[in-house]
Order: C-alpha cells, then structure tokens, then sequence
C-alpha cells in the first residue's frame, strides 16, 4: 500500500467513498441521459444534485459506522466485576 491514492483513502475513508459514488452515479447519469436533450444548465443542475445525493447517502451509510464504534466502546467496559466490592 505505498500508492498515495490508498493512503489517502485509508485516512478518509469517507470522503473516498463519496468520490468513488459520486463518480459512479455522474457517470450513469450522463449515459442514461445522453439522448434526452437537456440543456447545459440541466445537466449542471443534476450533476450537482447527483454528487450531493451521493454525499447524503455516505452520510447516512457512517450513522451505523458511528453506532457500531458506540457499542463496541461499550462492550470494552470491565463487566467481570472486579472492581466492585464484595456484597456483606
């Protein structure tokens, strides 16, 4: 993994995941829509909508990634009950 590409990917993870998404999806929009005669200021207009759809999806996609980072804290808490005092 010395290619700078994937180091950058390693430390962003998300930011790569909406790159490559947003790649994705622009490209299907722009050859699915190829013969339907928009005019410059449409196809602008859907590329944006398209690259802030891709962006809302990753967002929505990292609220489980945040979720599973919260239960895996809270499974690293001591339940052997070391800690505690001995009950009289």
């Amino acid at each position: 993994m010395n290619n700078p590409v994937f180091k950058w990917a390693d430390a962003h993870p998300r930011l790569a995941a909406w790159l490559v998404l947003s790649v994705s999806m622009v490209g299907m929009l722009l050859y699915f829509g190829r013969d339907v005669g928009l005019t410059a200021f449409n196809w602008v207009s859907l590329v944006i909508a398209t690259v802030l759809t891709a962006g809302a999806c990753i967002w929505i996609i990292s609220w489980e990634d945040e979720e599973d980072a919260a239960e895996a804290e809270s499974s690293d808490v001591d339940v052997s009950g070391a800690g505690e005092a001995d009950p009289v």
